[in-house]
């Protein structure tokens, strides 16, 4: 309606809802069509009875150590059904390849003796661990949840940002925030064939139940958290409850010859599977940090016997590791043949060729720098929007380690309307799909957890100030 549209800007990047000025794209026509209605009072009032349902619900998250409401935009943004097609095949053809480097370069190692990804990118790679060698899970999977970051670029393209396949974060939010919005935008969810997300759980248990060890029939599955202070406790609550099973702590475990056990009130009860939301680091202090007091000592011992399996498998980063991402499309045409059908984002790798690195170093300003072990928007630099300083001291960074730096273009992200005050304004976004691996299909849940930069500047300078939305198949 012309209130809450008045003065909306197409951006400089994919605009999500709009083709043309006032002309909505397909996909969002029925979404345009509940909003025209509205004024900016009426939306106000419904985004303050969503914000009040977070809290209430206790659906919080941690921002610099200060817990806080998980604020969720009122605006959903939607996916149409042969876009997320592509999305999903895209997504596993990933997964699929990138479980298949995980068991060689922890095995036979033959994707570097045939140098498809030289040695040396391995090995000095921070995440990879040799204490994970010889651990074999008996149905083959490391990766049994990963979340892959994607953008839509300049022509709508959906891109690969980065992969995680250590201890994705993100899903209960997207179940919370799915169920949230069918009750205060019902109308979208009448017009629109949206997909569901709430089987999730039951996928994910399906495919921990899966990985049990041989011999198990009747597995006990444990979500291990750090505890209450960690920023995702409340996905780890959530998803301990939906799927039944117990959320312990590492105090609550005993690992003694090679069997873990949790305390429980009726005495010491087998654990069989642990899906861990504690970095490898913390894990075991036996042969990680000795002063780690949040995981249980013998764990990774117990998982080489084939007494226990940890999910996701202990020694994944090595495929996030952002050096690695630029040779994620060999890897699938590698192990599966096939050609990758989500790009990544065009990278510059900078330890390879020296022609390279200085051509980077002269357009430092035009760039994203990203560290190659970073997580979470830590460390990138965005050369368009970094002081003369900040390059100076990048630049110092990168001639040191060109190894632990990669280079970007600056993508314009694309852009969906999103409440600012009263008005909807265009904002830029990413997106992060789930993917569930049961050994025998890697699924995807039809929606995603997508970040909105509220201020107007691109995404990449401001993921510590995104919000959440939901994001649907349909």
């Amino acid at each position: 309606m012309a209130d809450l549209f008045e003065d909306y800007r197409l951006g400089p990047g994919w605009d999500e809802m709009f083709g043309e000025p006032s002309m909505p794209r397909p996909t969002y026509e029925a979404l345009h069509a509940t909003l025209q209605p509205l004024s900016s009072a009426e939306l106000g009032i419904r985004a303050e009875v969503l914000a009040r349902a977070f809290l209430d619900q206790g659906i919080t998250f941690a921002l610099k150590g200060v817990e806080r409401p998980f604020p969720l935009d009122i605006v959903p943004r939607i996916i149409a059904a042969e876009e997320w097609r592509t999305v999903e095949v895209g997504v596993a053809q990933r997964i699929r390849a990138l479980e298949a480097f995980l068991d060689d370069v922890y095995g036979a190692g033959q994707v570097l003796a045939d140098g498809v990804v030289p040695r040396r990118i391995v090995v000095t790679s921070a995440h990879f661990h040799r204490e994970a060698a010889g651990i074999n899970p008996h149905n083959g999977v490391r990766i049994h949840v990963a979340g892959v970051d994607l953008i839509r670029d300049e022509q709508g393209t959906f891109r690969v940002l980065e992969d995680n396949v250590r201890v994705p974060s993100g899903v209960s939010y997207v179940m919370e925030n799915r169920r949230a919005m069918a009750h205060v935008l019902p109308e979208v969810f009448a017009a629109t064939r949206i997909q569901p997300v709430d089987s999730y759980p039951g996928q994910l248990l399906r495919a921990l139940r899966a990985a049990a060890p041989v011999g198990v029939h009747e597995p006990t599955v444990v979500v291990l958290t750090p505890g209450v202070h960690n920023s995702a406790y409340f996905e780890h609550a959530l998803l301990a409850r939906e799927m039944g099973v117990e959320l312990v702590e590492g105090r609550d475990l005993v690992c003694v010859g090679n069997e873990v056990a949790m305390r429980t009130t009726a005495g010491e009860q087998r654990v069989d599977v642990i899906y861990r939301r504690i970095d490898d680091e913390f894990l075991d202090p036996v042969h990680f940090r000795a002063d780690s007091v949040i995981g249980c000592a013998g764990l990774l011992n117990a998982a080489r016997a084939g007494r226990v399996t940890i999910a996701n498998a202990v020694g994944n980063g090595v495929a996030d590791d952002k050096l690695l991402y630029t040779y994620v499309p060999d890897l699938i045409r590698y192990y599966l043949n096939e050609e990758p059908i989500l790009p990544n984002v065009e990278t510059y790798r900078l330890d390879e060729d020296p022609d390279v690195l200085q051509h980077v170093l002269g357009r430092l300003d035009e760039l994203v720098l990203k560290p190659v072990d970073g997580s979470g928007g830590a460390g990138i630099v965005i050369g368009s929007q970094a002081t003369d300083e900040q390059l100076a001291a990048v630049r110092d960074r990168i001639e040191f380690d060109p190894r632990g730096w990669i280079a970007q273009r600056e993508v314009a992200l694309s852009m969906v309307p999103t409440l600012i005050g009263n008005r909807l304004r265009a904002r830029h976004v990413d997106l992060r799909p789930f993917a569930v691996n049961d050994g025998e299909n890697v699924w995807v849940l039809p929606g995603g957890l997508t970040r909105v930069a509220l201020p107007e500047e691109p995404w990449w300078s401001t993921p510590a100030r995104a919000a959440a939305r939901r994001t649907p198949g349909c």
